[in-house]
């Protein structure tokens, strides 16, 4: 498998490979690139960044709090997009626990004012 690093603006071109039950990871230029590398390798996660509709009109930039597994972004991004903000938030304010059943709380990252 290949893949870049962004644990630092190097974004070192990794290789990772699995012989025989050991991962070994190529191409890191510090300790960090090799822990990113295995942690992409077995279990990738990603925070989400996305949009929810108000219920009135209007739109608020939200993120996960967390990163998720990459095979949960889907169910998220679709709870997302049925989700309908009914009240005003400010940056910061946790507008759902555990999302979608990621584990993550959904934040909003501007502040939204009902219309």
């Amino acid at each position: 498998m290949n893949t870049t690093c962004i644990m630092c603006p190097m974004g070192c071109s990794l290789t990772i490979e699995e012989i025989g039950g050991a991962i070994t990871v190529k191409g890191n230029g510090c300790p960090r690139g090799e822990k990113y590398g295995r942690a992409e390798y077995t279990h990738p996660e990603r925070v989400v960044t996305t949009l929810l509709k108000g219920a009135f009109g209007g739109v608020v930039s939200v993120k996960t709090d967390r990163p998720i597994p990459k095979d949960k972004i889907g169910d998220l991004l679709a709870w997302a997009a049925s989700y309908r903000l009914e009240r005003a938030v400010s940056t910061g304010d946790v507008i759902e626990e555990n999302a979608a059943d990621t584990g993550a709380n959904i934040v909003a990252t501007s502040d939204f004012i009902m219309k």
